[in-house]
């Protein structure tokens, strides 16, 4: 009466897929109907009504296992000989995206060599989705991370739809040796199911460095030798030749040769460790100047190789080598450079002197001027003395206080002495002749003034005491 013949694999269990009416015309049992189904499927059937039977799934289908299933229904009454009859039906499993992508592996590690072309393919990843139609068609992503302070995408990409993943830049297996970055598959279901793979790229080296010579330093300007004493025996070590190489592996393997030299009998250098000894001992007749030229090469396919000049002074003594070594050539820029720069250091030296003394003597100029203009002034100078000061030499025995000022000018080499009025004052006198003795003396005393001098006086009043004494006191 009704039937579907495509069923969703998520279907619940007990979904109906058939309503079957089954009718026989005969009468009593041997119109008694018995209805059946094949039981290598998910169906059962079921009886509602007389007549009337339904077909159900039994259990939960699954599209990946099994897409259709053929239905094989029998009918048969209860008669003698019983009578049947049969029908086939065809049910088919529509999908459901209920499978991710899955990658044949979790982890990839794939290689490349360095210095690689830029875009070329690395590698190629797949993987496979068990869905059916648009829930199984896959896509590729690059995860975004950052790698060295690169981020992935610089360095490489991935085909969205095949997944062949190509090198954006050149590798430089010095700068990184290897990488990890993450690929995403995903479908194009409704909702959209994902996976996530790793991949290890490992860039593997090229023989693309030669040597570099770390000792004896390459000067231009200058020569740097090793001494070597004329007692020196066999197996004198006279120097090292150091070098490295960036590479890796064999292609760092170095090996130390001598090209040439001044004298190939006295001097060897060690295959694998670059050292410079004597192989027969020192003599007299050896030249003081011994030039040796040492090869680097490394193991790699093609090799490559670094040259280094070692310069060997056969002397006792530092004058000796001097002696020999003065007619090396010298870079001629480099003594143009420090002859200019000497010039100009004693022309700048000579500049700064000129110009200090020059300020010094007009310094010196500008002050004694200034004391010549003083010196001719018509105004008075009032310098300054000590006020209160007491004479207290001599060795009369009558002590005497006088109060005066002095004027003094430039214009004049004589003094004037306006002579005042001696105030009433205590002045503390030790008398010489006596010790641990002090007298307290008060004494008043007119000095006579001279009010027609021409010249007013100006000054600060000052106190002197005087003791008389045998000879006169010259005051100016």
């Amino acid at each position: 009466m009704s039937f579907s013949n495509l069923i969703s694999e998520d279907s619940p269990p007990g979904t109906t897929i058939a309503v079957v009416n089954v009718d026989d015309e005969d009468s009593e049992r041997n119109g008694l109907v018995r209805c059946s189904i094949n039981s290598d499927i998910p169906f059962k059937i079921e009886s509602s009504l007389t007549g009337y039977y339904t077909i159900v799934t039994e259990s939960t289908l699954d599209r990946e296992t099994n897409p259709e299933y053929n239905i094989t229904m029998t009918v048969s009454d209860q008669g003698f000989p019983p009578l049947s009859s049969t029908k086939n039906m065809n049910v088919k499993v529509s999908d459901v995206n209920d499978n991710p992508p899955q990658f044949s592996q979790s982890e990839y590690t794939m290689s490349i060599a360095e210095n690689n072309s830029p875009g070329c393919s690395v590698f190629t990843v797949s993987a496979t989705d068990a869905d059916w139609g648009q829930s199984a068609r896959l896509s590729y992503f690059l995860e975004e991370r950052e790698i060295n302070g690169i981020m992935v995408t610089n360095l490489i990409s991935v085909n969205s739809d095949s997944g062949v993943i190509h090198a954006v830049k050149s590798f430089d297996y010095e700068q990184i040796k290897s990488f990890e970055f993450n690929i995403t598959a995903r479908d194009a279901g409704s909702p959209p199911l994902s996976s996530v793979a790793t991949l290890k790229i490992v860039v593997q080296d090229k023989n693309d460095n030669p040597p570099q010579v770390l000792y004896p330093v390459q000067t231009s300007g200058s020569m740097v030798a090793e001494m070597v004493p004329r007692s020196a025996d066999v197996g004198y070590l006279v120097t090292k030749v150091v070098a490295v190489d960036v590479d890796s592996g064999q292609n760092a393997w170095l090996s130390y040769k001598l090209q040439k030299a001044t004298d190939r009998a006295l001097f060897e250098v060690g295959l694998q460790n670059g050292e410079i000894r004597t192989i027969r001992q020192v003599t007299d007749k050896d030249a003081v100047k011994q030039r040796l030229t040492v090869i680097v090469e490394d193991n790699g396919q093609p090799s490559r190789s670094a040259t280094v000049i070692v310069n060997v002074a056969v002397a006792d003594s530092f004058p000796e080598v001097l002696s020999e070594f003065t007619d090396f050539p010298h870079d001629k820029e480099y003594n143009d450079n420090l002859t200019f720069y000497l010039v100009l250091a004693l022309a700048v030296v000579s500049f700064l002197f000129i110009t200090c003394l020059v300020v010094i003597i007009s310094v010196k100029i500008y002050r004694w001027r200034q004391s010549r203009i003083l010196y001719h002034s018509s105004l008075p100078v009032i310098p300054y003395y000590p006020p209160r000061y007491s004479d207290t030499l001599g060795t009369g025995t009558l002590p005497h206080v006088y109060n005066y000022e002095v004027c003094r000018t430039t214009d004049s080499r004589k003094s004037d002495i306006k002579f005042g009025r001696a105030g009433s004052q205590n002045v503390l006198i030790m008398d010489p002749s006596s010790t641990d003795t002090l007298q307290r003396i008060q004494s008043e005393k007119s000095i006579l003034d001279d009010p027609d001098s021409p010249l007013e006086l100006l000054g600060k009043k000052e106190n002197f005491t005087t003791v008389s004494s045998h000879r006169p006191a010259n005051i100016e």
